[in-house]
């Protein structure tokens, strides 16, 4: 940004930007406090209002978080860098040696399903014609919550045909070595292309207590869904990530 761009910029805003700056360069790392309302409006003569609205961006950001009685410091977390065009974390070789498909993305950090529930569901009209199915026809649906390093990152609910996956450990809590791809392919309906779409909103009252966020965060949504041999798809998997805690990167060639 230019000097007469940062110049238009209000004060609250600029003292944000040179804290972002303090924070990438290290000079406050993880866990460490930053300066606190009295030393911003000294440092920088500023009122109070100005010095809190300055920590506050940070804090919607979900840059740093604030203690009660404490202070704010920095978040105590690395994201989680995912290649989602790299084929590796979805290929066969993959969870057809019974990985499952997240140990890719998370490089042997501390990932967890704390919470699994599967049942029966009517089907939602888009995940209805998605997986083509008939009039009346149910879905299994398998919703997972994912913590890394302890903290909750992402929230999973996978749609299957429920006449596709009766009397399968895919209607289980575990479905065994290689999850529920693995259990696909035993059914002859290995999933061979996948497709992803990524947006982004504000997260539900529900997904917010979930995924623990701070007030102001948004949430990154990916649907994936995974085809067959045949074209047909076989799974619609809805994902809520928590957008502090993601870089989605995409490499592609000219």
């Amino acid at each position: 940004m230019s000097g007469r761009g940062a110049g238009r910029q209000p004060k609250y805003q600029r003292i944000a930007a040179d804290l972002r700056v303090a924070i990438e360069a290290g000079t406050y790392g993880p866990g460490e406090r930053l300066p606190g309302e009295n030393d911003l409006m000294a440092a920088h003569g500023v009122a109070r209002m100005t010095a809190r609205q300055a920590l506050g961006v940070l804090q919607a950001e979900g840059v740093v978080e604030a203690r009660k009685g404490a202070g704010v410091f920095v978040r105590e977390f690395r994201p989680i860098r995912i290649r989602r065009l790299g084929v590796e974390r979805l290929a066969r070789a993959q969870w057809g040696e019974g990985r499952s498909v997240w140990e890719t993305d998370v490089s042997g950090r501390a990932l967890a399903v704390d919470s699994v529930e599967v049942g029966e569901e009517d089907a939602a009209p888009v995940v209805a014609g998605v997986l083509e199915l008939a009039d009346g026809d149910r879905v299994c649906v398998r919703r997972r919550r994912y913590t890394l390093d302890g903290r909750p990152v992402l929230l999973a609910a996978s749609h299957f045909s429920a006449g596709l996956v009766a009397g399968t450990a895919i209607t289980r809590p575990d479905t065994g070595p290689g999850g529920a791809y693995a259990r696909l392919a035993e059914l002859g309906r290995a999933p061979v292309r996948f497709r992803e779409e990524v947006r982004s909103r504000m997260p539900t009252g529900d997904e917010a207590a979930a995924l623990a966020l701070p007030a102001g965060i948004p949430v990154m949504l990916v649907v994936r869904t995974a085809f067959d041999a045949g074209g047909v798809a076989v799974e619609v998997n809805d994902m809520v990530l928590d957008s502090s805690a993601y870089v989605l990167e995409y490499g592609f060639d000219a």
